[in-house]
């Protein structure tokens, strides 16, 4: 997983993709915010996908993205201190 959100462009995919108005978004949604091409951006979402960090929904033409809440409260306990993450356990 932390390998998949390695790269700047995909950390900024899923900040996207978080905050889109329905917590989803497609790869014409994301293209044009990010600067990339539609293969490329398609390319790191396969990534994101095979990594567990977002679900892929087709509808018709069009393949919806959404985060797995799960697999990124996972990244952000990897990325926390231990110290901080047994205060926050506590709570």
């Amino acid at each position: 997983m932390l390998k998949a959100v390695a790269d700047p462009a995909r950390l900024r995919l899923l900040s996207l993709i978080q905050s889109a108005p329905e917590g989803e978004a497609s790869v014409s949604d994301l293209t044009a915010p990010l600067g990339l091409s539609q293969p490329t951006v398609s390319h790191h979402l396969r990534i994101l996908t095979e990594a567990g960090l977002l679900e892929r929904e087709k509808r018709g033409v069009w393949a919806y993205y959404r985060l797995v809440p799960s697999a990124i409260s996972a990244i952000a306990d990897l990325l926390t201190p231990p110290r901080k993450r047994t205060t926050k356990k506590a709570r």
